[in-house]
C-alpha cells in the first residue's frame, strides 16, 4: 500500500547547525501518527516542512505519490492546527469555519452545510455566532480543529495544539482528538514532546532524537520493548540495570547484575554471553512484600523514600550494591509495607 507521507533522505541544516538528519518515514493514510521527542530534536521542522513552511536541505517529501518538496504551503492537500489556534478574532465561529471553504469557492449552501455537519461532530451546534473571545479554550480548540478539517486536507497536521490548556482539560480532549480523527478517517500527524499523549491517542509514534528517528511502532511495543536507553528514558519511567549476558534464547535471556541472577526477555537483537546490556524495568512492573518472594530474582533492599500520589505510592528501594529502584505499588498494598526492609523482584518472574 502506497504511504500518504513519505520523507525520502529528507535534511533540513541552519548553518551548521542540522535540525533534521536523512529522515526516512512513511505514513499511511488514515492513521493517527505522533512525532514525539524532546526540545531541539526536528519533529516540529519535520512537521513544518510537510507543510510547505520550511523547504528541506536535501531529499524528497511525498504527498499521496506526488513530489511536494517545493510546493508552497497552498499547493499541498494538507492543513495545520498551531499551539495558539490562530483564530481570527473579528470572525465569528462558524465564518471562521467556513473561511477555507470560501477560498476553494464552494456554494453558499455547500458552505453552510458543511460547517453545520463540522459543528455537530465537536457538539457546538449553539456556538455559530459567538466570537472566539467568548469562547474556553477547549471550545477554541475544537473550532481550530474543525476550521482546519473543513476543506478536507489528506493529512492534518497538529503543532502541539493542546499545550495551552489546563491538565484536566489536556487530558478531555486527548480523547476527543482520538475520537474525531477515528470518526473521519483523516490521516493526523502529531507534534507533542509529552510521552502521556503519545501513548494516548496514536496509533504510531515516531520517537526523534537529535534529528533522527529512534524507533517507530504503536505505544504498546515502544513502551514494552523499547531498543534504545533514550526510548526507555523517554516513554514513561524506568529503572535501567546494567548487567551481562550469561545465556539465553531468542525469547528469553539469562542475566547476571551484579552477582544477582536475573531473567528477561530478549530483544530480538543477537548477543552473546559476556555482553553488557541495558535492562529495562517499569516501575509497575516491580513486586514488593516484607518476606522473599518465590520465583527468581527476588531481591533484599530497604525502603528510601514514599511519594503517596493519589492512585498509587511511589517507592524508593535501595539495595545491597547501593543501586535504587522506583516501584509502583496500589493503595491496597502499601499499609503492609509499613516498615523499611522490603523484597523486590520483577512481576511475573
Amino acid at each position: 500500500m502506497q504511504p500518504v507521507v513519505e520523507f525520502a533522505n529528507v535534511t533540513k541544516s541552519y548553518g551548521n547547525v542540522t535540525a533534521v538528519d536523512e529522515l526516512n518515514l512513511r505514513i499511511e493514510a488514515g492513521k493517527f501518527v505522533t512525532l514525539l521527542g524532546p526540545s531541539g530534536c526536528g519533529k516540529s521542522t519535520t512537521l513544518r516542512m510537510l507543510g510547505g513552511f520550511e523547504i528541506p536541505s536535501s531529499g524528497r517529501i511525498m504527498l499521496a505519490g506526488k513530489d511536494v518538496t517545493r510546493l508552497p504551503p497552498n499547493k499541498r492537500n494538507v492543513n495545520i492546527v498551531f499551539q495558539d489556534y490562530a483564530l481570527f478574532p473579528h470572525m465569528d465561529v462558524a465564518r471562521n469555519i467556513a473561511f477555507g471553504l470560501e477560498l476553494q469557492g464552494k456554494s453558499s449552501d455547500a458552505i453552510h452545510r458543511r460547517v453545520m455537519e463540522l459543528l455537530e461532530l465537536v457538539q457546538l451546534q449553539g456556538y455559530s455566532r459567538r466570537f472566539p473571545s467568548e469562547l474556553s479554550g477547549g471550545q477554541r480548540q475544537r473550532v481550530a480543529l474543525m476550521r482546519a478539517l473543513a476543506p478536507d486536507p489528506q493529512v492534518l497536521l497538529l503543532d502541539e495544539p493542546l499545550s495551552a490548556l489546563d491538565a484536566k482539560l489536556r487530558q478531555q480532549m486527548q480523547i476527543e482528538l482520538k475520537a474525531i480523527q477515528e470518526r473521519t478517517g483523516k490521516t493526523f500527524l502529531f507534534v507533542t514532546h509529552d510521552q502521556e499523549e503519545a501513548l494516548t491517542m496514536s496509533d504510531t509514534i515516531v520517537v526523534m532524537n537529535e534529528g533522527r528517528v529512534e524507533q517507530m511502532g504503536d505505544p504498546k511495543t515502544l513502551y514494552s520493548r523499547p531498543q534504545s536507553v533514550f526510548v526507555a528514558n523517554f516513554i514513561g519511567d524506568a529503572n535501567l540495570l546494567k548487567a551481562r549476558i550469561v545465556g539465553g534464547d531468542d525469547t528469553r535471556m539469562a542475566l547476571t547484575w551484579n552477582g544477582t541472577p536475573v531473567e528477561a526477555a530478549a530483544t530480538g537483537r543477537r548477543a552473546q554471553p559476556g555482553d553488557p546490556v541495558c535492562i529495562v524495568l517499569r516501575p509497575e512492573s516491580i513486586e514488593c512484600s516484607t518476606s522473599p518472594l518465590a520465583g527468581a530474582n527476588s531481591i533484599p533492599g530497604k525502603i528510601r523514600q514514599r511519594v503517596f500520589k493519589g492512585n498509587h505510592t511511589s517507592m524508593l528501594v535501595e539495595i545491597a550494591d547501593g543501586s535504587r529502584l522506583m516501584a509502583l505499588v496500589h493503595p491496597t498494598d502499601i499499609d503492609s509495607l509499613s516498615g523499611e526492609d522490603v523484597w523486590v523482584r520483577p512481576a511475573g518472574a
